[in-house]
């Protein structure tokens, strides 16, 4: 009997040297596999002057990594986000909107946000309107003229042109995108030229695009004016996939945090390019209170929702109350 003990004892210690070696050559060959690192940007503007910002900084990261970064370009959120979960993208740049969605369904992971040029964590969500329509002035005109008004909604992930206006603006006053004339569904870019060549009324976008837009080009900016400004919303983040090697994440992680900190020249000129100054930790916590925005969206949409009956309308409402509960639980968790 002993004998058979120290015979199965001695087989368990060799399956365990097997599989802690097996596990050990595993995460060498994911290591060695990173030979090149693709990056998601999402094309807010012209791919050429996107790859004139974010180019500089790239190629530092590159430096710094040891192997070549380079920009993947889509045309939207959900192209990045599919391209992560696919693994063509191992880092990319989103709004919280977006990460969320890449972290649910991309095994995507918050480790830093953008410091705005101005210092702050963050931005605002705002509706735009032609600087020449004198009818249109203030949200509350959004409101009243809804219904002959063509609205330039931004894509469902993104935070500034989607999810923010269309709770705080409109859901919080019990209207939607399906209340006015028409609604487009576009880019932050496309729909700064559809307000200033009058294709719609009014459109969504922020503040940091506006500020490259008075920068680089004055003659548009002066077409525009904000008629509505949101609370602050957390800067934009930067994730990776959390499959990639420790050693990669612990050296990106210290070159997002480091740049520019040192008063590298080059370095502060490459952020400038970025209307940033820098970059401050954060994680997948970030999230939760845009989650609880989105929940709270959905539960004015399904209390407003007339095509429901009682009976799924309030199995709904439960649901995202029960929802609502838990994420208030971990956000004070979080606060401490």
């Amino acid at each position: 009997m002993l004998r058979s003990i120290k015979k199965a004892l001695a087989i368990l210690a060799v399956c365990s040297t097997a599989m802690t070696t097996s596990a050990l050559l595993s995460q060498q060959a994911v290591a060695s596999e990173m030979k090149t690192i693709n990056f998601g940007i999402i094309t807010t503007d012209a791919q050429q002057n996107l790859r004139q910002r974010w180019q500089p900084m790239l190629d530092d990261l590159s430096e710094a990594l040891g192997v070549p970064v380079k920009a993947y370009f889509a045309p939207n959120y959900a192209g990045i986000i599919q391209a992560m979960r696919f693994k063509k993208v191992d880092m990319a740049y989103y709004g919280n909107k977006s990460a969320i969605e890449a972290v649910d369904r991309a095994n995507a992971e918050v480790f830093a946000r953008y410091v705005g040029d101005d210092g702050l964590e963050g931005y605002y969500s705002v509706l735009l309107a032609n600087s020449a329509n004198d009818k249109i002035n203030s949200l509350q005109d959004v409101i009243d003229q809804r219904a002959s008004l063509n609205f330039g909604n931004g894509e469902p992930n993104s935070t500034s042109g989607f999810l923010v206006p269309n709770y705080y603006a409109l859901a919080q006053n019990h209207i939607s995108a399906h209340d006015f004339k028409r609604t487009v569904v576009a880019g932050h870019a496309a729909n700064v030229m559809a307000v200033a060549n009058n294709q719609v009324d009014v459109a969504t976008n922020h503040t940091m695009n506006l500020i490259r837009i008075e920068k680089s080009n004055p003659e548009l900016y002066k077409k525009l004016k904000v008629i509505w400004q949101s609370q602050l919303i957390p800067s934009d983040v930067m994730t990776w996939r959390k499959d990639i090697p420790e050693e990669t994440k612990t050296k990106t992680r210290d070159f997002f945090l480091s740049y520019g900190k040192d008063g590298n020249p080059q370095a502060l000129k490459n952020l400038k390019g970025l209307s940033w100054s820098g970059f401050a930790a954060t994680d997948n916590n970030q999230l939760l209170p845009i989650r609880q925005m989105e929940a709270y969206k959905n539960l004015i949409e399904t209390q407003d929702n007339p095509r429901l009956d009682d009976e799924e309308k309030q199995k709904r409402i439960t649901k995202i109350q029960q929802e609502l509960t838990t994420l208030s639980r971990q956000i004070d968790a979080v606060k401490g």
